[in-house]
């Protein structure tokens, strides 16, 4: 998280063109967060996050800015739709589960550096198995020289298992019992399902001592003990305790759709689900203990971005309480035939280099001219503003639509280089756009 704020940014610009305001206000909230770290404890517990809210068209960037950042930092994300929380009666799913979803992917963090750490240890372990296998101890009441013999012999063979010299051999190796578990009822409330999982988790648990014998080439067998070793070496304690620090430390839920949860009808006819939904979010936003199967979880030092296109309600309209619980607002900007053109050109990873390394597994260079670029980005615009605006997503069926003749008939043009010319681009896709009802349909 040792990162400064133009850092932040410039790794931003790498993926995402424009929102040069959204880029700030995340990176000074998220560099706020390293800097509350190192105080001392009494006045980090005063300093509140400061949740963002984004506002702005589907396709500008507002998850991608999200989610670019986890990656970079390796915070815990969770990333859950507001909207899913008015799907069953008025509340719907627990909201506490955005939370729970968040420890999870912290728990897989954690474990992922826990491993790296402990990685010699890991292989160490899995070659003493293995050699143990290959090379049986002796009795205990072997002579002298039998246990010289056997040292001499059980260094040669740890070497050659290292070495890949015994990959081929076949062994027969223990490992743990697989339980099938099926459950008949899925329609369980959700507190229900939860004490299942739970339950078949222990169950799991508890079966591991029981071993089945596995034929297996030594090859084979190192990634399948890797496994094991890691279970037995890891210690699940420190990993639950790290995890957890992540999320309360760390941890940002980012909310999309929170428009879809706000009700505009301005106290006339009040939507009683959406209404439900925003005030069971605002103890988590405001800051709540949950329990989880890894342990209770605060959620006062989280950080909350929301986004939302805000179309038909505003920002004004969501409950007074939750309003202030999201203090920084940006307006990300709509994205014009220029940015669309950057978007194709600039970012790392950029849809055009998708499709090349796609087409090169089939044996065909893909070649872009700058012009039939060009007509991408202006097509895609002009779609955008004939239709709803759906930002960048509209390139994915813009470059789809003609590229999809080329990619369906890969396999047959191996060797060949072909040329995206604009002839190419305007044969596709002009009638459709000059049609407004195909556009809407097709586009």
């Amino acid at each position: 998280m040792d990162m400064s704020p133009k850092q932040i940014v410039e790794y931003l610009d790498d993926y995402i063109i424009g929102q040069n305001k959204a880029k700030r206000t995340i990176a000074l909230a998220l560099r706020t967060r390293y800097r509350r770290m190192q105080l001392n404890k009494k006045l980090q517990d005063e300093i509140m996050p400061k949740n963002i809210l984004m506002i702005g068209n589907t396709g500008v960037g507002k998850t991608e800015i999200a989610r670019r950042l986890t990656k970079m930092m390796n915070l815990p994300f969770a990333k859950v739709e507001a909207s899913k929380y008015t799907e069953v009666g008025y509340v719907g799913r627990d909201v506490e589960s955005m939370v729970r979803d968040l420890v999870a992917d912290a728990i897989n963090i954690s474990t992922k550096e826990f491993e790296e750490k402990m990685k010699e240890n890991i292989q160490k372990e899995v070659i003493r198995k293995i050699v143990q296998i290959l090379v049986p101890p002796l009795p205990k009441n072997a002579t002298q020289s039998s246990q010289e013999s056997f040292i001499k012999t059980y260094n040669k063979m740890e070497q050659k298992v290292l070495n890949g010299d015994m990959d081929d051999k076949e062994i027969v190796i223990k490992m743990p019992k697989k339980r099938t578990v099926e459950i008949l009822d899925t329609n369980m409330p959700m507190v229900d399902m939860q004490i299942i999982q739970d339950s078949i988790g222990n169950m799991l648990k508890n079966s591991k001592n029981e071993t089945i014998d596995k034929k297996t080439t030594v090859k084979q067998a190192k990634e399948l003990l890797k496994s094991i070793a890691k279970d037995e070496l890891l210690d699940e304690e420190l990993i639950k305790k790290d995890a957890i620090s992540k999320v309360e430390n760390g941890g940002i839920i980012f909310l999309d759709e929170i428009d879809k949860i706000v009700d505009n009808s301005n106290g006339q006819h009040q939507d009683p689900s959406k209404q439900g939904v925003q005030r069971d979010l605002l103890p988590i936003v405001e800051g709540s203990s949950v329990n989880t199967k890894y342990g209770r979880v605060s959620t006062d030092h989280v950080l909350f971005i929301a986004a939302g296109a805000f179309h038909i309600s505003s920002p004004s309209d969501m409950l007074p309480e939750l309003q202030g619980r999201f203090p920084l607002r940006v307006e990300l900007e709509a994205l014009d035939e220029e940015a669309l053109y950057k978007i194709l050109t600039n970012t790392k990873n950029s849809l055009l280099k998708q499709y090349e390394a796609l087409l090169k597994v089939e044996g065909v260079t893909l070649i872009f001219e700058d012009e039939a670029i060009k007509q991408f980005a202006k097509l895609s615009a002009i779609a955008n503003e004939k239709t709803e605006d759906i930002g960048a997503r509209r390139l994915h069926t813009v470059l789809e639509k003609v590229l999809e003749d080329i990619s369906f008939d890969a396999d047959e043009k191996s060797g060949e280089t072909i040329k995206v010319t604009k002839k190419m681009v305007q044969e596709k896709l002009d009638n459709i756009i000059q049609n407004e009802d195909s556009t809407r349909y097709i586009l």
